[in-house]
C-alpha cells in the first residue's frame, strides 16, 4: 500500500482535490475529519483544550465552540503551536489506526489529506507528496466569499501557516488551483496516472 500526502494552505481547495482522488478509487484519510472526531465530548483532547484556551470554549451541551477556539488559537504563532501540541499527537494515533484499516482492507493507494503535512515534516514519511497551490490573495478572496470569514481573520490564518514556497519545495507534484474548478480534473487525473506508473498499477 502506498500513502500519498496531500496538503495545501487554508483556502487552497485541497479538500476538493481529495474528493477527486477518492473518486479515482483511492482511500481517503482526512486529518481534519480526524481532528473533529478527537474533540467530541468525552474525548481527552477537548478537556485539554478547555484548560489551555478557557472553559468558555465549551458550549452548554459540552461540545466545542469551534469559532471561539479558532479566534484564540490563530491569534498568534504561540497559540497556534499550543493548539497543535494538544491535537497533533492524538491525530497521529488515530491516523495510524485508519491507515492500518485501509491496509487490512486491501487498499493500494491511500491519500492522506493533512494541512500540517509539511509543517510537521510528515511529508518525509509519505511515498509521495501532492501540494495544492493557490496565490495568497485568491485564497483570501475564497475564504471571505465562500467561508464567510472577515478579511483580517483570513489573512491572519494564512499568516499562521508556513510560507507557500516552503510547501511547494516539499512537493513531488504541485497542482495549480488558481483557475476554475473544472481545471482541476485534468491535473488530478494526470497526477494519478503518474503515481500509478511510478509506484504501482491499477490491477495490483
Amino acid at each position: 500500500m502506498k500513502i500519498i500526502g496531500l496538503t495545501g494552505g487554508i483556502g487552497s481547495g485541497k479538500s476538493t482535490v481529495a474528493q477527486l482522488l477518492e473518486q479515482q478509487g483511492w482511500v481517503l484519510v482526512d486529518a481534519d475529519r480526524i481532528a473533529r472526531d478527537i474533540v467530541e465530548p468525552g474525548q481527552p483532547a477537548l478537556t485539554e483544550l478547555a484548560d489551555a484556551f478557557g472553559q468558555d470554549i465549551l458550549l452548554p451541551n459540552g461540545s466545542l465552540d469551534r469559532g471561539l477556539l479558532a479566534s484564540r488559537a490563530f491569534a498568534s504563532r504561540e497559540k497556534t503551536d499550543l493548539l497543535n501540541s494538544i491535537t497533533h499527537p492524538r491525530i497521529q494515533e488515530e491516523t495510524q489506526a485508519r491507515f492500518e484499516a485501509a491496509r487490512q482492507g486491501g487498499a493500494e493507494f491511500v491519500v492522506y489529506d493533512m494541512p500540517l503535512l509539511v509543517d510537521k515534516g510528515l511529508h518525509r514519511d509519505m511515498d509521495a507528496t501532492i501540494v495544492v497551490d493557490v496565490d495568497a490573495e485568491e485564497r483570501v478572496r475564497r475564504l471571505v466569499e465562500y467561508r464567510g470569514l472577515e478579511e483580517t481573520d483570513a489573512r491572519r490564518r494564512i499568516a499562521a501557516q508556513i510560507p507557500d514556497d516552503v510547501r511547494r519545495a516539499a512537493a513531488d507534484f504541485v497542482i495549480d488551483n488558481n483557475g476554475p474548478r473544472e481545471a482541476l480534473d485534468g491535473q488530478v487525473a494526470g497526477v494519478v496516472e503518474k503515481l500509478h506508473a511510478l509506484l504501482g498499477s491499477r490491477d495490483s
